[in-house]
């Protein structure tokens, strides 16, 4: 089984993107479903995300971004940012960050 974190930096401002809501979900045959939700601490972080350990399997981490730039009262390209993952292997730990400006944003595979 395999465990989640993720965090949200504002590049444009050089800082954690805090209260973002952030979703996650499980594809189950054609569907997707939503198997957790939660908001970014003072730190832009959710340290662990399910509190459940992940089986294989493909997920999708969708960070609600609209609505953290018109909280800050700056305009934004996009309203969310999504990282369409796949464990293929149960076990370990996949820590995937959101690198955010209001005009892009990126991803990496962090540890």
């Amino acid at each position: 089984m395999s465990q989640l974190s993720t965090h949200v930096l504002d590049t444009a401002l050089g800082k954690p993107a805090v209260g973002v809501v952030i979703q996650l979900e499980q594809q189950v045959a054609e569907s997707w479903g939503v198997i957790a939700r939660g908001v970014t601490d003072i730190d832009g972080r959710l340290k662990d995300f399910t509190g459940e350990p992940l089986a294989a399997g493909r997920y999708r981490l969708t960070a609600e971004i609209g609505l953290y730039f018109a909280a800050t009262q700056r305009e934004t390209l996009y309203p969310t940012a999504q990282i369409d993952f796949v464990i293929v292997q149960s076990g370990g730990h996949y820590h995937l960050p959101f690198l955010i400006s209001p005009w892009s944003w990126s991803t990496y595979r962090g540890s």
